[in-house]
């Protein structure tokens, strides 16, 4: 009991400490506790964001403000764009932009006080960027939030549109939400009143429709563009070098068919998306979210090539009410078709969940905006907003009277109020429907893997036939550069190991990896193999840069390039030059995922395999370079620069078996392995060092080779002098009882004894 007791005590006095820290912490750090506003204020001057200002005001409320004076004249009010809405950019970090504003609402003043973005820091100007955001200073957004007007857009800056749009638009949704609270003063126009109606999604209409029925009550709509229209449509707007570059020849061809609808809809979402996905959607959404359905085909992509994991879909934006959101990729869901029966089959169709922080109403009038973005010329580019309208038709909805008091409470979500009793089918996964779409695709990379693995179990068989093992081998990385990388697509990057490495740490779904099938057998292919041979299959034979590398050298060969061959102890210090560049890769994800992807570029995959040398030239010269210096000496980027190569070489080590055969002679006294290995991942002692062999072979080839390995020559020696002195009854080829001699009479036993030939 007394020990009990004592126990209590101390656990009581470690609760008052916890209370008294967090106390002491949130007494000392104020600023921390209510917004950041205070911290960032002390790098601005009234005037920089308020023409003729003088002083700053005290720091009241959440979402701090600060007031603004000229004497003792208040002109506005200072605030953080972060403390108010999201502003995380490119880099994962958030962009802090403290913006002035007066009582109308007009925005007066803006500067960026601090950032992380990538694209800024190493390249792009900061002065340009923030020239384009200073297009809002000025713009009533007093209006904007009333729904008078649309929100304002910034201009583009080429290679920083996501840095500048997320600039843009986290300062007039700030400025929008401190309108409508009301804290800027009676002046500012205020939102709209509240209708004396309430609108509510009818959860009992359920019943499905095909593809033509949607588009005709307006379940769907549709924005369709030809290359000439846009064209003209940036002549018209002052850009004719954007309209002199066309994305095709034909003025006629297809610019974009933009489909958009809202599946959190019961009976739409049923007929586009099927019963069973729509109840898995339905099942995710979270109080207050809603789902819609963006889908396009044509020349035109909304998704945009510049997209990755972790970053914005720079492309469209949803419009409501004065309020504007660009989706990120944890909103996204890809889908492989539309399931209302007569539905086109369209090149992309995204799912994408508007968050409840946005306040989505998906009964009132709402926009897609699609930036269309072209080249106007070098770096520069030209954009054109369109605006594609959705309001839903009134077959879904009620319409309930309002009551005096409406309550302060969040109102159910569109998969609360429709939620059945009974449990929810399981259905077909996407990732599922994704391999099903794509079985043929699958059918030939799970033949190719095959295939190797054949060629790996029977290699001995194989590089005893120098000839034939030289056609499989070229053939297969003719394969793999051709139908692998150039057709399918599935060239393998780091950037997959760090995405996989943050998804153990963030929250790993199967699904996710699942979804991409050719991707997802590779690198099941690529973890087994490092049991039984490292890195090397993958390596030297599935990778699609690599095979280009290890081809053009062949040319380069029979061409009589010279080849140059690294000093040993040079070779030795360059080669760990890819780990320290993975390491730095790796580190960098921990910091910001979307940024290590952008420094991933040093690898010349995306360039030279995905994108096909059709790139801006600073990416295409990188790629020329790395392949031109691979020339004179054989797989130079395999062996010095890929980070890759380094990430699986480390797993690598823990293979449990050893296939490349080596004899006693290997390195002492003979080095014909060692000065012939293409890549030099042999010791000059003769150990072969796994972490850099991508297994081509060769040094199997010369250990079966009697007429080149020294070794192999010897035995090859011995056996022809013994076939010189044998007989073939000494040597077992004709039985003794049968053998004659030369007058056909019987052998003595004598006669055949070791030693004495016939």
């Amino acid at each position: 009991m007394y020990q009990a007791a004592i126990h209590k005590m101390h656990v009581q006095r470690l609760l008052r400490g916890l209370v008294v820290l967090c106390v002491a912490l949130l007494l000392a750090f104020p600023s921390m506790a209510a917004g950041q506003l205070s911290i960032y204020l002390q790098k601005v001057q009234p005037a920089e964001i308020f023409p003729g200002a003088t002083r700053f005001g005290e720091v009241t409320g959440y979402p701090p403000i600060a007031p603004v004076f000229r004497g003792d004249s208040l002109l506005g009010y200072a605030y953080l764009n972060s403390d108010v809405t999201s502003s995380v950019g490119y880099s994962g970090k958030p962009i802090h932009i403290v913006v002035g504003i007066d009582p109308k609402g007009v925005v007066r003043g803006l500067k960026l006080v601090d950032h992380k973005e990538p694209i800024v820091l190493i390249g792009i100007p900061e002065a340009k960027v923030v020239a384009s955001v200073n297009a809002l200073i000025g713009k009533d957004l007093g209006r904007v939030s009333a729904g008078a007007e649309r929100p304002p857009q910034v201009d583009i800056v080429s290679g920083a549109t996501v840095t500048v749009l997320v600039m843009g638009d986290s300062v007039v949704r700030s400025a929008v939400k401190l309108i409508r609270s009301n804290r800027l003063g009676a002046d500012a126009a205020a939102r709209p009143g509240s209708s004396t109606e309430i609108r509510k999604v009818d959860p009992n209409k359920t019943d499905t429709s095909d593809w033509q029925t949607l588009i005709g009550n307006g379940s769907v709509r549709s924005l369709r563009l030809t290359v000439g229209e846009v064209s003209e449509a940036f002549r018209q707007a002052g850009q004719p070098g954007a309209a002199g570059r066309p994305e095709t020849h034909g003025p006629g061809d297809r610019f974009i068919d933009l489909y958009i609808a809202p599946v959190s809809v019961p009976a739409i979402g049923r007929s586009l998306l099927g019963d069973s996905r729509y109840q898995q959607m339905r099942a995710k959404l979270k109080p207050g979210e809603e789902a819609i359905v963006v889908a396009g085909d044509g020349a035109y992509s909304f998704k945009g090539s510049g997209y990755v994991r972790g970053g914005i879909f720079d492309r469209i934006e949803l419009l409501q009410d004065g309020q504007g959101l660009r989706f990120r990729d944890r909103y996204h869901t890809r889908l492989p078709a539309l399931a209302a029966p007569g539905a086109p089959r369209l090149r992309e169709i995204a799912l994408f969940v508007v968050p409840a922080e946005f306040d989505f109403d998906v009964t009132a009038p709402w926009e897609l905006q699609l930036l269309v973005q072209r080249s106007a010329g070098g770096r520069e580019k030209a954009a054109l907003p369109y605006n594609l309208g959705f309001t839903l038709p009134g077959d879904y909805v009620t319409v309930e009277a309002a009551s005096a008091s409406p309550p302060t409470t969040v109102a159910p979500s569109v998969a609360e109020q429709a939620t059945p009793a009974e449990p929810i089918p399981e259905g077909e996964p996407l990732w599922m429907k994704m391999w099903d779409m794509n079985r043929v695709t699958v059918a030939i990379t799970v033949a190719a893997v095959l295939v190797l693995t054949l060629i790996f179990f029977f290699q001995d068989w194989l590089v005893k036939r120098p000839a034939l093992f030289a056609w499989v081998r070229r053939g297969y990385l003719s394969f793999t550069l051709v139908w692998l990388g150039w057709y399918a697509n599935a060239q393998l990057s780091v950037v997959n190991v760090l995405t996989f490495f943050n998804s153990l740490v963030t929250g790993f779904h199967w699904e996710f990896f699942l979804s991409a099938p050719l991707v997802f057998i590779l690198w099941g292919s690529v973890a087994a193999a490092l049991l039984f041979w490292g890195r090397g299959p993958f390596c030297g034979w599935l990778c699609p840069f690599g095979a280009l590398q290890e081809l053009t050298n062949n040319v380069a060969q029979w061409l009589k390039v010279p080849q140059v061959r690294v000093p040993w102890g040079l070779h030795e210090r360059l080669w760990p030059i890819k780990y320290i560049i993975f390491l730095g890769l790796f580190g960098l994800s921990l910091y910001s995922l979307a940024l290590a992807e952008m420094f991933s570029e040093v690898e010349p995959f995306k360039t030279a395999i995905i994108l096909k040398f059709v790139r801006e030239w600073p990416f295409v010269i990188f790629a020329l370079t790395m392949l031109s210096a691979g020339l004179f000496i054989e797989r130079f980027y395999c062996r010095y620069l890929c980070p890759l190569g380094a990430a699986l070489a480390i797993p690598g080590r823990i293979r449990m078996f050893e296939w490349l055969k080596r004899w006693p002679e290997c390195g002492s006294p003979c080095q014909r392995c060692a000065k012939e290995c293409p890549v030099q991942s042999i010791h000059p002692e003769g150990a072969i060092n796994v972490n850099e062999c991508i297994y081509c072979m060769h040094c199997q080839e010369l250990y079966h080779d009697d007429q080149r390995c020294p070794h192999m020559i010897q035995v090859r020696l011995k056996r022809e002098k013994f076939m010189a002195l044998s007989t073939p009854v000494s040597r077992g080829e004709v039985p003794a009882k049968t053998a004659v001699t030369h007058k056909g009479a019987p052998i003595r036993k004598a006669e055949t004894a070791p030693g004495n030939p016939v």
